[in-house]
């Protein structure tokens, strides 16, 4: 399972989730094909422009609730004060994405952060 964790600033545009997935995945030369799932905080599942992101890429969102998100916190690679504050973990993206992927999942590697959007790409290391 590959999943793409996204955070955002509130309001950002879809425009920017789709750039901010497609430079991560860029970063580990890997297509759009490679995802499994999207992947975002409880507080940001009602984000127009992820949403319509996930539905452009014919891909589930997976909204991972606040106890999830605390229980990989200490895994994720980046820190933003920003992202503590709002969901009590250091980095939304990562968060989600390595609490998506499963019990043993891994990060590809940091966030990427284009514009309002970040993404973050774990892995389960299974296949889907």
């Amino acid at each position: 399972m590959m999943v793409a964790g996204i955070g955002c600033r509130k309001g950002a545009a879809h425009e920017d989730i789709l750039s901010a997935i497609e430079t991560a995945l860029e970063a580990h030369g890997l297509a759009v094909t490679a995802l499994t799932a999207l992947a975002t905080a409880t507080l940001k599942r009602d984000e127009p422009g992820i949403l319509s992101a996930a539905r452009q890429l014919d891909l589930p969102l997976l909204v991972v609730d606040d106890a999830a998100l605390a229980a990989v916190a200490s895994r994720t690679l980046s820190h933003s004060q920003a992202s503590q504050q709002a969901a009590g973990t250091p980095s939304v993206s990562e968060a989600a994405a390595l609490a998506a992927a499963g019990t043993n999942a891994t990060l590809l590697g940091p966030r990427t952060i284009v514009g309002p959007a970040t993404c973050a790409i774990a892995t389960s290391g299974a296949t889907a």
